[in-house]
C-alpha cells in the first residue's frame, strides 16, 4: 500500500511539474524581486520619498489633498494617502480605477497615479503612472502575468494549488524506502564531491526540503487571496461560524454638507496623534454617499499589528474601532495575519529573508526537477531486439 501511494506521488510530482514548472519559475522569481520592494524603491527614488526640508509643522491635509489632486491630469480625485511616522518621509497620495474584465496588465488599469507631496510645503516632489512603474509590472506579473483578474489570477491560483500538491508529492519522495546511515545523510546533506546530476539531484531534493515550511505558508496565503471560497470557508470554520458585524456606514445628512474640508483635518489629525511611536498609516477616502473614511495605523513593518477604524465622513465619528490586541474569531485573526504569511513580515526582518531564500529555492525547483526528468529519460535503456537461434 505504502509502495502504491509513494507511485501515484511520484507520478503527481513529475506531470504537474511538468505542466505548470514556467509558472513557477515566473511566480517565484517575481516573488525575488518583491521581496524587499519598498527598501528597493527608497533607494533607487530618494527624491519621492525624503523631503528636502523638516520643518515644525506640517499642512492641513485637506490642503495637501487639494494639492495633489491639482497635480493630477484629467479632474481624478484621490482615493487614499500613505503615511510615515518618519519626519523625513515624503506623504504618498494615491489614485486608480481597474477594470477586472481586462485581458492584460495594460488593460486592468484604466489609470493609477501616485503623488508624492512635501508635507511640510506642500511641494509635489513627484507625480508617478504607477502603470509604467517596473515594479508594478513585476507585481502584476507575479499576480496575474499580465493576462488581467479574469484570466491570469485563475491561472497563477491554480498553478499555486499545483505547487502545494508538488511540494506535498516531494516530501513523499524525498522519504527513502529503505532508511540507512548513506540515505539518512543524502537528505539533508548535497554531495559536492559527486558528478554534476548528483549534484542538481541534491540541490532539488535538499534545497526543496529545508523550503518546504515557509512555501507551504506562502501557498497557503496565496491561496486565499485566489479563491474567495476557500478564504471564507477558513475564516468562518475557525471562527465557528460566528454573526458578522454590520459594515460601518455614513449618515446621509439632510441638506448640503459644506463641511468636507474639516472632516478630513480632523481624521488627518486623529491618525497622526495615533501615530505617534508607531511606523506608518494609511487613509482610504470614501468611495460613496453611505462610505466612510477608513484609516489604518501600522505599529511596525508587520501589517497585522494595527489599530484601524471607520470614521462618519459627515460628523468626523469613529463609527468603528478595532486593534489587533482585541478579541476575535481565530479565523478573523488569521485572516488578518494573510499579507505577513505571505510575505515573510510575521516575524520580522528574519523571515522575510528566510523567505527571500525560499523563494530563490522555488525559482529552481522546477529547473532542477526538469533536469532530473531529462537525465532519468535518456538513461533509460533501449529495449533489445530478440534473435532467434536456430538449432542446427
Amino acid at each position: 500500500m505504502k509502495l502504491i501511494f509513494r507511485k501515484i506521488a511520484y507520478q503527481l510530482h513529475v506531470w504537474l511539474g511538468l505542466t505548470s514548472g514556467l509558472i513557477i519559475v515566473i511566480i517565484a522569481a517575481t516573488g525575488c524581486i518583491l521581496a524587499f520592494e519598498d527598501e528597493l524603491k527608497q533607494f533607487i527614488h530618494p527624491q519621492r520619498y525624503f523631503v528636502e526640508k523638516i520643518e515644525q509643522k506640517k499642512l492641513p491635509l485637506s490642503e495637501l489633498t487639494l494639492r495633489a489632486e491639482k497635480a493630477l491630469p484629467d479632474s481624478l480625485k484621490i482615493k487614499r494617502v500613505q503615511i510615515s511616522s518618519d519626519p523625513s518621509r515624503t506623504y504618498m497620495f494615491r489614485t486608480l480605477k481597474m477594470n477586472n474584465e481586462a485581458l492584460s496588465f495594460w488593460g486592468t488599469y484604466i489609470y493609477y497615479y501616485r503623488v508624492y507631496v512635501d508635507p511640510y510645503s506642500g511641494k509635489i516632489q513627484e507625480v508617478e503612472n504607477a502603470k509604467k512603474d517596473f515594479f508594478e509590472i513585476v507585481l502584476d506579473l507575479h499576480r496575474r502575468l499580465l493576462l488581467g483578474e479574469k484570466i491570469g489570477k485563475m491561472i497563477t491560483g491554480y498553478s499555486t494549488l499545483i505547487f502545494t500538491i508538488l511540494l506535498l508529492s516531494g516530501l513523499v519522495i524525498w522519504y527513502p524506502r529503505k532508511m540507512s546511515k548513506a540515505m539518512l545523510k543524502g537528505m539533508f546533506f548535497i554531495k559536492t564531491s559527486a558528478n554534476w546530476k548528483r549534484i542538481n539531484y541534491d540541490v532539488h531534493n535538499v534545497l526543496g526540503f529545508y523550503a518546504v515550511i515557509p512555501l507551504l505558508l506562502i501557498c497557503y496565503s496565496a491561496l486565499i487571496w485566489s479563491f474567495e471560497d476557500i478564504d471564507k470557508w477558513v475564516e468562518n470554520t475557525l471562527n465557528d461560524n460566528s454573526i458578522k458585524e454590520k459594515k460601518a456606514e455614513s449618515k446621509i445628512p439632510a441638506g448640503e454638507f459644506i463641511h468636507q474640508k474639516n472632516i478630513l483635518n480632523l481624521v488627518g489629525d486623529k491618525v497622526l496623534k495615533d501615530l505617534h511611536d508607531k511606523k506608518s498609516a494609511m487613509i482610504n477616502f470614501p468611495r460613496t454617499e453611505e462610505g466612510t473614511y477608513y484609516a489604518e495605523v501600522n505599529f511596525d513593518n508587520r501589517y497585522y499589528r494595527n489599530i484601524h477604524y471607520n470614521i462618519d465622513q459627515y460628523s468626523g465619528e469613529v463609527l468603528k474601532y478595532q486593534s489587533y490586541k482585541d478579541h476575535m474569531g481565530s479565523g478573523s485573526a488569521l485572516r488578518e495575519r494573510n499579507y505577513d504569511l505571505h510575505t515573510g513580515s510575521i516575524l520580522g526582518t528574519p523571515t522575510r529573508l528566510i523567505y527571500l531564500l525560499a523563494a530563490f529555492i522555488a525559482t529552481s525547483l522546477p529547473i532542477t526537477g526538469f533536469i532530473i526528468y531529462i537525465n532519468k529519460k535518456k538513461k533509460k535503456p533501449k529495449k533489445k531486439s530478440r534473435i532467434k537461434i536456430s538449432k542446427n
